[in-house]
């Protein structure tokens, strides 16, 4: 198994798009803890954010909207990056119902002015743009979906994903393919976990605020399955994605990154680890089916043979472990623990194994 080359971060500055959310803000503590730069785009828009209560070092940014083209080209070249990673999004399904006009621009059509913006950034070496494993047309297949797949979506998150993977290859074909052009590529991961998510409707961070409360976390869906896999997993393919794209390896624009097909887990599953894990007396209940409930998969996991075959990357943790480091990150925040140090933990922890 191949681990990420720090010799290649060290020093290197790296543009972040929605640094602020979950997945950005833990993006930008792997980078520092690389030794590279990581230079910040996105809007400050929730309460309660993980980014604010990091300690970030060789971290800047930029308050900005990936909508607005004429702000991020200006912040993209001003930053001299050597690697981007488009992280921003409007990440919610069920929030994709009330607004999907926004979710389709952001995710589409953001994802269009990164790219665009990107045309004028000369110190560019790779671009790495992060979609979803619901890109995918779902079948409610019994095996993971491959990179080859039909893209699809049947609600508007999952059919802006897949939509802006078009885009990207439209792009990509029509602007970076020449030799001295920055190489990109997408990467879709699964039911990405871990401490510091506070988003609605993401089945742990309302356990962790369920439990936190005395209340019992009130799960949708219990039997549907899914890929659930520790946030630093995907974040260390991205890295070894971007490694190879940069240092011209690979060619290949779409990549998944996810867990082994054997950890994929039904909700039910994922809830009674982690009220095991959190201990205390924690526990959970189905919650009542509406009659008006939104389209949801029932499974849908992803075949990420490629990234191992290719880049040398595998998981590093397993479902079961992801789920119970989740749980002790947000009962030891609870407790009081500082978010910093957790996420320090973590990643230190990963490196170990």
């Amino acid at each position: 198994m191949r681990l990420i080359d720090r010799g290649f971060w060290k020093g290197k500055r790296v543009f972040v798009t929605g640094h602020m959310g979950f997945k950005g803000a833990w993006l930008c503590s792997l980078l520092a803890h690389m030794g590279a730069e990581s230079i910040g785009f996105g809007r400050d828009e929730r309460e309660r954010l993980l980014y604010r209560e990091l300690n970030l070092a060789g971290h800047s940014h930029h308050l900005g909207d990936v909508n607005d083209l004429p702000a991020l080209t200006a912040a993209l070249s001003g930053s001299r990056a050597d690697i981007v990673f488009h992280l921003a999004a409007q990440p919610i399904v069920l929030a994709s119902y009330v607004d999907p006009v926004g979710t389709f621009e952001t995710n589409v059509m953001g994802t269009v002015r990164v790219l665009e913006a990107a045309r004028q950034a000369l110190d560019l070496k790779a671009i790495v743009v992060v979609t979803s494993d619901k890109v995918y047309r779902n079948n409610e297949w019994a095996w993971g979906y491959r990179e080859h797949d039909a893209l699809g979506g049947a609600d508007p998150y999952s059919a802006s994903k897949a939509a802006a993977e078009i885009a990207t290859e439209a792009m990509v074909s029509s602007f970076f393919a020449g030799d001295s052009a920055p190489r990109a590529a997408t990467a879709r991961a699964g039911n990405v976990i871990g401490g510091g998510d506070w988003a609605e409707y993401r089945l742990l961070p309302d356990a962790a605020r369920a439990i936190s409360a005395g209340q019992p976390l009130f799960a949708r869906h219990p039997r549907s399955m899914r890929p659930w896999q520790h946030v630093l997993d995907p974040l260390a393919g991205y890295l070894m994605l971007a490694e190879s794209l940069a240092g011209r390896r690979t060619a290949r624009t779409s990549w998944n990154f996810g867990p082994a097909q054997e950890d994929a887990m039904t909700v039910q599953e994922v809830a009674d680890l982690f009220v095991a894990a959190w201990g205390g007396g924690a526990a959970w209940t189905a919650a009542p089916e509406s009659a008006d409930a939104k389209h949801e998969a029932g499974k849908l996991t992803i075949d990420s043979s490629l990234a191992r075959r290719e880049l040398g990357w595998h998981p590093r943790w397993r479902s079961d472990e992801a789920i119970r480091r989740t749980a002790a990150w947000y009962r030891d925040h609870a407790a009081g623990m500082h978010a910093s140090v957790l996420v320090e933990r973590d990643i230190s922890d990963f490196f170990k194994v």
